[in-house]
């Protein structure tokens, strides 16, 4: 495993993730979340629907970023940017990992130079999608397609998990064993690369872009897209997202 991979996963890295609950804020104001097994419950769909989606589309982006048309080729970026848009139904949900993404990419711009993050950031002045900017970060770190999105997978658990703890003042102890009892399925997840990125070639590459891109998941979660629409509007707010 790359340690690149341990910084990125990291929620002291400076990159804004600490200020999103992944809806879990506006869980605990409506009472879905109210205890560890209402909190366990939610990890667990959240991880089956949007932690599915956004491991493959950091696993895409990954695989892209490692390319040599990473660098110069700004249209497979908004290629796979409408994949992702095309994924995340919510008009919030789409502002909140937009404004993750441009974080992200702004902080890992200084730590990784890179052209390719330098296209990236340019092909999407309105901020890349948070999982497209996080494959295209860990390649540039060195990370491989898997890697991503198990770091993808990770976080769309965690990020929401420790939000509950200062929400709700659970036991950060007891929420960490939820997280631990969790992780073979963000490693089920996080398998979702598809077949043959790992046998990448020079030759080829947009085809196979443009099969793998399509196949992508594609799990929808309505109640978490209500949960963000509903959260946007609210008068008060500890988390912007």
């Amino acid at each position: 495993m790359n340690a690149a991979l341990l910084l990125l996963a990291d929620s002291r890295l400076p990159a804004g993730g600490h200020g999103h609950s992944g809806g879990a804020e506006e869980a605990v104001r409506i009472g879905a979340i109210r205890d560890l097994a209402g909190l366990a419950a939610f990890l667990r769909g959240r991880l089956a629907t949007a932690g599915l989606v956004t491991a493959a589309l950091a696993a895409a982006a990954c695989d892209l970023g490692a390319s040599p048309a990473a660098a110069t080729g700004r249209s497979e970026w908004t290629r796979l940017d409408a994949e992702a848009d095309a994924r995340i139904s919510a008009p919030a949900q789409r502002e909140a990992s937009r404004t993750q993404g441009r974080l992200l990419l702004r902080t890992s711009r200084r730590i990784w130079p890179s052209p390719v993050l330098d296209t990236l950031a340019g092909a999407l002045p309105q901020g890349a999608h948070h999982p497209l900017a996080l494959g295209a970060v860990a390649a540039v770190a060195g990370c491989s397609p898997a890697e991503a999105a198990l770091a993808a997978a990770y976080t769309s658990v965690t990020g929401p998990a420790t939000a509950a703890v200062r929400l709700l003042g659970l036991d950060p102890v007891a929420v960490h064993r939820l997280l631990a009892d969790l992780a073979p399925a963000v490693e089920r997840a996080a398998a979702t690369v598809p077949t043959g990125w790992e046998a990448r070639g020079e030759a080829g590459w947009e085809a196979r872009w443009e099969s793998c891109w399509e196949a992508l998941p594609a799990h929808a979660s309505p109640a978490l897209d209500l949960l963000a629409e509903h959260h946007i509007r609210a008068d008060m707010r500890l988390f912007v997202s």
